[in-house]
């Protein structure tokens, strides 16, 4: 098995970019409006760029090509961590098998139900399932993990769609995987560079550099349409990272037709007796980070990026304006964790949480900065996924969809979850983003079917 990153090309390329000029950086971000993406050559020479007119237009030019295609709405989910039992040993992971301070749990699908229920009783509709390598919690495990979420229900409240981050499988277990009606599988290599993954990884089954990198592939191979790609940034040089990236979904492109549906950008956070995190080997600057988000939103425009509570409040209402497309709120990492109200406490989590905002004040505060809150799960079980996805994506068609589904979910929020402050506030934010939606006829429309959610009919989209 060869691998599709080659180190040696991925640090030449950005040696070589470190001449390039300003007005040449400023060339590329004019290309990139265009949204035809950028070559990793080309990204390289935006990474190496540091001019403060450069980068103030590189930030302009991601806003821009984020609100052109997606328009101003902001996904939003929840994370629900059902193990924290794993048998890998990674030195920037609170779940390592060597940490014996963490209080281990594999919730059962009775205590699945009640963490379900609670993220219902506060809006939420779409989670993001996550497990550690943990034997017993294998595919078996997962399989009745996911029918238990979407079979519980609370009033109005349901998850309409069940994305999953979990270990590296086998095409046969991808299948099942597949077969439980998921919407995207996510995997993060963490870090891209190996002689720094094997540094990271010490033991266990994730330690198999090529195995993990090449999940992607046996999910796509078993049938499952999105994939979500990640590192955790501050493991190795970012701008190494960015390009590495960047050829994984040029990689996946080239071999199943598409690419990622979503790459995530978490940078590492302390997590309880993981020394690593404290001090990480190659930490990201604040304005690096918002640099490296408005750089991938120019090289894969029609990629989703993703964008956790790792980061603080602040930090996370300055990056979503640099192409961010969806965000966790409301989190906990601690398996069990929101019936025991441990969201702003690490004790059993993977990591510490910087934005420990609920739902409603996130959705408050997004509000506030313009932004449509969605809770849309409409692609998935309309079948516009994968290729399917990208074909309505590229030709701009995405956005007729994208931003009135927005706007039907954040009214159901509202009437079924806001007090009389939300419900004013949101009122006033979908009366302003039914302007922009481009079909008039779909406004047209999107304004008939809010008017049916206020007499109480519930999951329209389009």
């Amino acid at each position: 098995m060869i691998s599709f990153i080659d180190d040696r090309k991925i640090n030449a390329i950005l040696a070589k970019a470190g001449s390039a000029s300003a007005s040449a950086a400023s060339a590329i971000i004019d290309k990139a409006l265009g949204l035809k993406g950028l070559a990793p050559e080309e990204a390289a020479v935006l990474l190496q760029c540091d001019s403060p007119a450069v980068v103030g237009k590189l930030f302009k030019a991601a806003r821009r090509i984020k609100e052109t295609i997606y328009g101003k709405r902001l996904v939003i989910f929840a994370p629900l961590y059902v193990t924290n039992i794993c048998v890998n040993n990674c030195l920037y992971c609170g779940f390592r098998c060597t940490n014996k301070l963490l209080e281990r749990k594999r919730l059962s699908l009775e205590e699945i139900k009640e963490e379900v229920t609670i993220l219902e009783r506060q809006g939420h509709k779409r989670i993001l399932l996550e497990a550690g390598e943990d034997p017993k919690g294998d595919i078996n495990y997962l399989e009745k993990a996911i029918k238990t979420i979407y079979a519980t229900k609370y009033k109005n409240g349901e998850i309409r769609r069940l994305n999953v981050n979990a270990p590296a499988m086998s095409v046969k277990d991808f299948k099942r995987l597949k077969k439980s009606k998921i919407g995207t599988y996510q995997l993060f290599q963490e870090t891209y560079h190996r002689g720094t993954y094997e540094k990271m990884h010490l033991s266990g089954p994730k330690s198999d550099y090529l195995y993990h990198l090449f999940a992607m592939h046996r999910a796509q191979e078993a049938g499952i349409d999105d994939v979500g790609i990640g590192v955790l940034f501050g493991l190795h040089d970012y701008r190494f990272e960015v390009l590495a990236l960047l050829y994984h979904a040029l990689e996946l492109e080239k071999q199943f037709g598409v690419g990622p549906h979503t790459i995530s950008v978490p940078r590492i956070e302390p997590a309880v007796n993981s020394p690593l995190t404290v001090k990480p080997p190659a930490p990201v600057s604040d304005n690096d980070f918002k640099k490296l988000v408005a750089i991938l939103r120019l090289a894969v425009p029609y990629t989703g990026l993703i964008l956790s509570t790792r980061e603080s409040a602040k930090m996370r209402n300055e990056v979503i304006g640099l192409g961010i497309s969806q965000i966790s709120a409301g989190s906990s990492t601690v398996p069990g964790g929101y019936k025991k109200s441990l969201k702003k406490s690490s004790a059993g989590g993977q990591f510490s949480i910087s934005d420990n905002r609920t739902l409603a004040e996130v959705i408050h505060d997004i509000s506030k900065l313009g932004y449509s809150p969605s809770f849309c799960t409409a692609c998935y079980r309309l079948g516009r996924v994968g290729a399917d996805f990208m074909d309505m994506a590229k030709p701009g068609l995405i956005k007729n969809f994208c931003l009135p589904n927005s706007l039907l979910t954040f009214k159901e929020y509202l009437l079924d979850y806001g007090n009389e402050k939300a419900k004013k506030l949101g009122k006033a934010v979908i009366k302003a983003h039914l302007k922009d939606i481009p079909s008039s006829a779909i406004r047209k429309q999107t304004i008939g079917k809010l008017k049916t959610i206020e007499q109480g009919q519930r999951d329209l989209y389009f």
